[in-house]
């Protein structure tokens, strides 16, 4: 029986179509552009699983490009974090480049635009300029400086390069046609002019390229095959086009764009003008938060780099937009998780119980790491007299279909013994503050008495009260109150936001994790996966949850 083959998407399809017309296999070269503007999100998660997973499909190299066009926002922070985050989802890029790189280039084009007659300085203001646009139905007006001298334009362009005219005073635009059907190409700004300092070229340059002139430019110079970019920018491909007609020479070869469209993930924004914003009002504490759909605070949060690869892959690409739930990204989460995160105990809301009959002080027993993991091995975890349930564990009467605690019934504690209920403690407001058991010691975990056989149909995880470490433990739930908090036009996204995203409590946990570290991963039994923070000490233990064992949210809904 032959193996099925995998059906490709439509932008393996350009590209295999694209081989068997005019292009060579060692032709074909891809590259991740991201502006170093602020941290990457999980939409920039499906862009760099696509090109590097392409790079790998085809064996092709893959280039990892700043496009840093824009002093005002950019900074080496960004671009930073940008390569830890690619790098920490397992890609390796052939180059690391920057359109910075090209600006003298870039200019030296712009110079021969404006010899050729394709470019012109304009000093009108953006406003005007703005209102000579027209609409989609009428065409624009040509500005009055758009027949300048090649001579004139020179010398303006060449003293806006060197801060010789103000800022604003002039920018470059391409000369196109005013009255074309696509409004982009109706003499769009290639320059403008910035006395600001650039965090890779300092201040030796008083003029930046637009994006859509060094975006396709910079595809060229890197001999990019295919450029693929989000939905959005499908209107701006005649223009990428146009500019790279203008500069090729015969024999080139010119890179082609194509678009996919964005996977947007529900309660969250992927805007990194709002993400800056929730960061910048304090909403969040960081662009790491936890709670924010960015790749570094999905990391922080406990995603694996694999989980988060899968999801891509699950949602694959698309030529429509459309809304992804996130309950499917906490999927790949816990699929992920289950087969590699370590088995611990950790009690979140604890209830004391005493265990009255049993005599020992201590005793030490075995517990399985990881049941989905042969290799994970077993550790020792320590029992004693009295130890913590969660308080949900436990009720003094409850119907048939509670399985957990409750007067006069049994229940097994994991890895240790059964246990029954007798009494129960309580405090001046009738609530609950100690319970008091017997054990069978003759039902111990996995020895030969016939009692440690025996089923009973609840079983508790718990920690021994005298080994218990306190930890502090970050309890998140959707970052906003609705699926897309843009939708509603009338209303700041920022209304939405919820003020129960975050639930910070202290848990006990077992002695074990002590010597847990920064990002290590564990699935606290019973509960859900969790994560050491970056906050964590020796002092004092933090764990973030990442996802519970189950959608819970769900329910909720």
């Amino acid at each position: 029986m032959t193996e099925q083959k995998k059906s490709l998407n439509f932008i393996e399809q350009i590209i295999e179509e694209d081989l068997k017309n005019d292009y060579k296999k060692e032709d074909l070269k891809f590259r991740f552009p991201p502006e170093p503007n602020g941290y990457l999100h999980i939409g920039h998660a499906s862009s760099i699983n696509l090109n590097f997973g392409l790079g790998l499909k085809y064996n092709a190299p893959v280039n990892l490009r700043f496009d840093d066009t824009n002093p005002i926002k950019e900074e080496q922070e960004y671009v930073d974090s940008i390569k830890r985050d690619v790098e920490w989802l397992g890609f390796k890029w052939e180059k690391e480049c920057y359109a910075s790189d090209y600006f003298q280039q870039l200019y030296d084009w712009a110079v021969k635009l404006i010899k050729d007659g394709n470019a012109y300085v304009d000093s009108q203001t953006s406003d005007e300029i703005a209102q000579q646009k027209g609409t989609p139905t009428e065409p624009g007006k040509e500005s009055p400086y758009r027949n300048r001298s090649v001579e004139e334009n020179l010398e303006l362009f060449e003293a806006m390069k060197n801060g010789e005219t103000k800022e604003k005073a002039h920018v470059l635009r391409a000369k196109i046609d005013m009255a074309a059907g696509n409004m982009l190409m109706r003499d769009p700004v290639m320059y403008r002019t910035l006395h600001q300092t650039h965090h890779r070229t300092k201040d030796n340059w008083k003029i930046y390229p637009m994006y859509d002139w060094a975006h396709g430019e910079s595809d060229f110079i890197e001999s990019i095959s295919h450029s693929f970019c989000t939905l959005e920018f499908l209107p701006h491909r005649e223009l990428y086009n146009w500019f790279l007609e203008k500069i090729k020479q015969p024999g080139d070869f010119l890179p082609k764009q194509r678009e996919f469209a964005r996977r947007n993930l529900s309660h969250t924004v992927v805007s990194k003008r709002k993400l800056a914003q929730l960061v910048e009002k304090n909403v969040v504490e960081s662009w790491d938060d936890p709670r924010m759909p960015t790749i570094s605070g999905l990391r922080r949060r406990g995603y694996t780099p694999q989980s988060i690869r899968k999801f891509a892959e699950s949602i694959g690409v698309g030529k429509r937009e459309n809304m992804i739930d996130m309950s499917h990204l906490e999927f790949c989460a816990r699929e992920d998780l289950n087969k590699t995160a370590p088995r611990v105990m950790g009690v979140l809301n604890p209830l004391k119980v005493v265990i009255t009959n049993y005599e020992q002080e201590e005793e030490w027993l075995e517990a399985e790491n990881n049941p989905e993991d042969e290799t994970a091995g077993s550790r020792e975890l320590p029992f004693s007299k009295e130890i913590y349930i969660e308080q949900e564990d436990f009720r003094e009467e409850a119907n048939r279909k509670f399985f957990r605690l409750k007067l006069g019934k049994e229940v097994r504690l994991k890895n240790a013994y059964i246990i029954k209920a007798n009494d129960c403690v309580k405090d001046d407001d009738g609530n609950v503050i100690e319970v008091h058991c017997t054990y069978d010691p003759k039902s111990k975990s996995g020895s030969d008495f016939e009692e440690a056989k025996r089923k009973v149909k609840g079983t508790l995880h718990w920690v021994s009260i005298k080994h218990a470490l306190p930890v502090q433990v970050n309890e998140y739930d959707r970052l906003f109150t609705v699926e897309d908090p843009t939708a509603d036009k009338e209303k700041e996204y920022l209304e939405f936001v919820n003020p129960n995203s975050l639930n910070v409590t202290t848990g006990f946990v077992e002695p074990s994790l002590k010597s847990a570290k920064t990002l290590d991963r564990f699935q606290f039994q019973r509960i859900g996966y969790f994560c050491v923070d970056k906050k964590s000490s020796a002092e004092k233990l933090v764990f973030n949850k990442t996802v519970s064992l189950r959608d819970s949210w769900a329910k909720k809904k």
